[in-house]
């Protein structure tokens, strides 16, 4: 009796084992861009890089910014395993004042939904 259970939990963590492996994993070389102080109307755009980690391609399905000012583009194809993909997000420099967004990112990766901070304040040269 004993060596049937031994021999299940053996064959049960290895279909685990294998399971987990077929995952795609992203990896982001940082979850917060600090844009710093910024002048009124400079570039907005910034980029968060990440890493396909996994061993399947990792598919970005949505990205969503929890405001109008801040434009999210995420990649149309496929990262491939061990490959570097970019998001982009454009913010809306001409809003003067602090600068505190998320961008929300769905993807198929083992972690579905990660939260990327953007923070910085916009400041406006003309005024003392």
């Amino acid at each position: 009796m004993m060596k049937k259970t031994v021999l299940m939990l053996f064959v049960g963590l290895l279909s685990l084992g294998i399971y987990a492996q077929e995952t795609a994993k992203i990896e982001f070389k940082s979850e917060t861009i600090d844009y710093g102080e910024i002048e009124r109307g400079s570039d907005g755009v910034r980029v968060f890089e990440f890493t396909n980690t996994g061993d399947v391609p990792l598919v970005i399905s949505n990205v969503r910014s929890s405001c109008g000012c801040t434009i999210p583009k995420k990649p149309e194809e496929p990262i491939m395993p061990g490959k570097v993909g970019k998001i982009e997000v454009k913010y809306d420099t001409n809003r003067v004042g602090p600068i505190r967004k998320a961008i929300t990112v769905t993807s198929n990766a083992d972690t579905p939904t990660k939260v990327l901070k953007i923070k910085g304040t916009v400041k406006n040269p003309g005024a003392k």
